[in-house]
């Protein structure tokens, strides 16, 4: 057995202590199983959405909201079930964000699959109380699958999208919007899916100006089983040829952002095959990281995480807790060393 060191212990303890908040959002739901949460801060408190039904992929599966009122999470509300003018499907992969300005954002896909799934976007102008009716995206624009856009000084919005087709190739891309969302333009596809094929990505905005991209490796060829990374120094216009990190990935969603203190945190599966552990890592400078944390080693499923810092400096993450419920866990980021 390998004796942990008086300072690894002591960082160890610390790490522990950095969760002030470890709770299940709901405890009964109308729905079986879940998958895919989300979290966001509004200017009421926390937001949380996840989609929930019989099973991922069937047509009963729904996106679901639940609002925290600084005391306790609401009881789950469907806000989307799927019925469009082209009949019934599933809901999938609900993807909050707030704008400085204007309101609430609930990005999610409608579709039989993968393959074959468009993007919506519903609004709130109450903290998400209430929704607006989901409308369409362009032809060409999905919305984020797994992460939540980032929001430049100028006010552009770059939202990490991506392509999946379950029979064909996975590449990455980044939706652009200068007008709240009126018009979008699309980057990419960033990567080659005959070098590597990702999607999901998360982006990371540096206090230098530069952005990186961190992806969900479908484990084919030379890259197999490792976290990949673009990164961009003209505000996402153009991105470098795609390269394995040292992080592994089991074919599993990952989050990610750039702290108050200029640091990174990563949540992802450092496995390389499961989804089990789930762990927290740190950056200072998106190329070496440090595991400072782990959320979940049991046996199960842990997985498709998000991450949000709030404006009182606590870190938000949520997840899949062996899709059955959805986990919400609040750690204090200056025990995280």
């Amino acid at each position: 057995m390998e004796v942990m060191s008086p300072i690894a212990f002591v960082l160890a303890l610390a790490a522990q202590e950095a969760v002030v908040t470890r709770e299940f959002i709901y405890e009964k739901a109308p729905f079986p199983s879940c998958h895919c949460s989300t979290i966001v801060e509004t200017k009421e408190g926390l937001v949380a959405a996840w989609f929930g039904g019989t099973d991922e992929g069937k047509p009963d599966v729904c996106i679901y909201v639940s609002r925290h009122d600084g005391k306790e999470w609401s009881e789950p509300a469907k806000v989307a079930d799927g019925v469009t003018g082209k009949g019934r499907h599933p809901s999938w992969n609900p993807v909050l964000f707030q704008p400085k300005d204007g309101p609430l954002w609930l990005f999610f896909k409608i579709g039989p699959n993968p393959d074959e799934w468009w993007g919506l976007k519903m609004t709130s102008a109450d903290a998400g109380r209430t929704w607006s009716a989901p409308v369409e995206l362009p032809r060409d624009v999905l919305g984020p699958p797994r992460n939540p856009p980032i929001q430049r000084a100028d006010g552009t919005i770059l939202a990490p999208g991506s392509t999946e087709i379950p029979k064909g190739p996975w590449t990455a891309q980044v939706e652009i919007t200068k007008d709240d969302g009126a018009t979008w333009t699309k980057v990419g596809p960033i990567n080659d899916p005959q070098q590597v094929e990702v999607i999901q990505p998360a982006l990371l905005a540096w206090p230098s100006g530069k952005l990186q991209m961190l992806c969900r490796n479908r484990n084919r060829g030379r890259m197999k089983g490792l976290i990949i990374e673009s990164c961009s120094e003209d505000g996402g216009k153009t991105w470098s040829p795609m390269k394995p990190t040292e992080l592994p990935n089991p074919n599993s969603g990952i989050a990610a952002t750039v702290l108050k203190d200029g640091r990174a945190i990563l949540v992802y599966n450092s496995t390389p095959k499961g989804r089990t552990p789930l762990n927290v890592a740190v950056s200072s400078d998106g190329k070496a990281w440090k595991d400072v944390l782990v959320l979940e080693d049991a046996p199960g499923e842990y997985s498709y995480p998000t991450v949000i810092q709030s404006s009182d400096g606590r870190v938000h993450v949520v997840y899949t807790w062996k899709r059955e419920k959805i986990r919400h866990v609040a750690l204090d980021p200056a025990r995280l060393q």
